[in-house]
């Protein structure tokens, strides 16, 4: 399926990516957890014996899971047919699309660089861009009249040449409606939770409200402390599994480098357990939930605290939440990714990630962890994976590439634009 180590022939004879005009991103990778024998810290009630070995097939696409799925029976079937033959329990000739629907699984949490943009208008704006630098220098080419290089002159012979020769562009496809109710749910419940806060003041005397407030903030304050009281006593009696004998092998990062920067963008697939018992199950479920409640509002056009380089990332549960997988696809090379996260939110690493075996120990969630940046590129190397076959719709695109195409259609759709603005529009250009 590849035609670089980890990299897929976007026309290979089974699963020809190319065809799905909604997918984004796409992977295969085997999910071998090769940190298994870390559990061994917490006694052999905590091992994992017959942890199986998954296939993991994961995707980003334009509109509904359920959609793509069927998209992918019905051009890919027979192709994922051999695929999934490997797998325990599948029937070759049963019902693929009612299998896959039976073995999906919901991320936990996700992260969307910039929620609805599309495939076709990422690919749309590329060739606008491409076309109209070649527009320009043809233009420009031409100085035997100096008004010519006008800005307004510029823009006009642009705007017209497009309108003449193309491409074409579609108009970017509405919101779905079941996305805007999802948003419209959480505003509702945003303003529920507040009625219920200001409830008091309005049914009650002021005295009465009073003491209704300050018996829920001590409430809280009483659970917030029994919390932080049995976070504190966990992350100080966790075991510790670092050490040079816990260094990730020099195959196994050869393994991972075969196949990185071939594009400009880099897939990042991690897998591993969680620290038994019921606390760190809990909690991190807790935090990967308001994760992915808090994203979409927070960080919905490019910026993920900071960080300008990833285009989807996805946080998921597994075995009965004992393990989990987290992937991503971001711009530039692994170091840098890291590097990013460690510098700038390793607050988020630390609550996302500290329940995780083996992870560098922390402070009440924030402190620590990733701060000790040796140990924690140590741990996150040992539990990367590289993946089997990897996916991108838009090659040699990187996210700032992406939205400088975005730029340049905006301001070709302008009505009216000033010298200035055009000079900078040219400039994209």
């Amino acid at each position: 399926m590849n035609d670089l180590p980890g990299m897929a022939n976007p026309d290979n004879p089974l699963v020809p990516f190319r065809v799905f005009d909604t997918l984004h991103f796409a992977r295969f990778v085997i999910l071998n957890d090769a940190t298994l024998d870390d559990l061994s810290v917490y006694g052999p009630e905590a091992e994992l014996r017959d942890a199986p070995v998954y296939l993991a097939f994961l995707g980003e696409c334009d509109g509904s899971a359920e959609h793509q799925l069927a998209q992918f029976v019905v051009q890919a079937g027979d192709g994922l047919r051999r695929i999934f033959a490997y797998c325990i329990g599948f029937d070759a000739s049963g019902d693929l699309l009612q299998w896959m629907r039976h073995n999906s699984i919901k991320p936990s949490a996700s992260y969307v660089n910039w929620i609805g943009r599309t495939v076709s208008q990422i690919r749309q704006e590329a060739e606008l861009h491409k076309a109209l630098a070649g527009y320009l220098a043809e233009y420009l080419s031409d100085d035997t009249d100096r008004t010519r290089h006008e800005p307004q002159h510029i823009r006009n012979a642009l705007v017209q040449v497009v309108d003449q020769k193309g491409p074409r562009l579609t108009e970017p496809a509405p919101t779905p409606l079941d996305w805007r109710i999802r948003q419209l749910l959480y505003v509702v419940t945003a303003a529920a939770a507040v009625f219920l806060v200001v409830l008091p003041c309005l049914v009650l005397p002021a005295r009465a409200a009073l003491w209704v407030y300050v018996a829920v903030l001590l409430i809280l304050a009483a659970a917030a402390t029994v919390f932080l009281a049995c976070l504190r006593r966990h992350e100080a009696k966790d075991p510790d599994v670092q050490g040079p004998a816990k260094a990730p092998s020099d195959e196994h990062l050869l393994a991972l480098g075969a196949q990185q920067d071939y594009d400009v963008t880099n897939q990042y697939t991690a897998f591993g357990s969680f620290k038994p018992g019921t606390f760190s199950r809990w909690t991190t479920t807790v935090i990967w939930w308001l994760v992915d409640l808090a994203t979409p509002i927070l960080y919905p056009r490019g910026n993920l605290a900071r960080i300008k380089t990833i285009h989807f990332a996805h946080w998921i549960f597994l075995d009965d939440k004992r393990r989990g997988l987290f992937v991503s696809n971001y711009d530039g090379s692994s170091e840098s990714y890291m590097d990013d996260f460690v510098n700038k939110v390793s607050f988020g690493l630390n609550l996302t990630f500290s329940r995780g075996l083996g992870y560098p120990r922390t402070y009440f969630l924030l402190g620590g962890g990733a701060r000790l940046e040796q140990d924690f590129k140590n741990v996150q190397r040992r539990h990367a994976l590289p993946a089997q076959v990897w996916y991108k719709a838009y090659p040699e695109l990187t996210l700032v590439d992406i939205a400088r195409n975005a730029r340049i259609r905006q301001g070709l759709k302008r009505k009216t634009m000033t010298d200035s603005e055009i000079r900078q529009w040219l400039s994209e250009i």
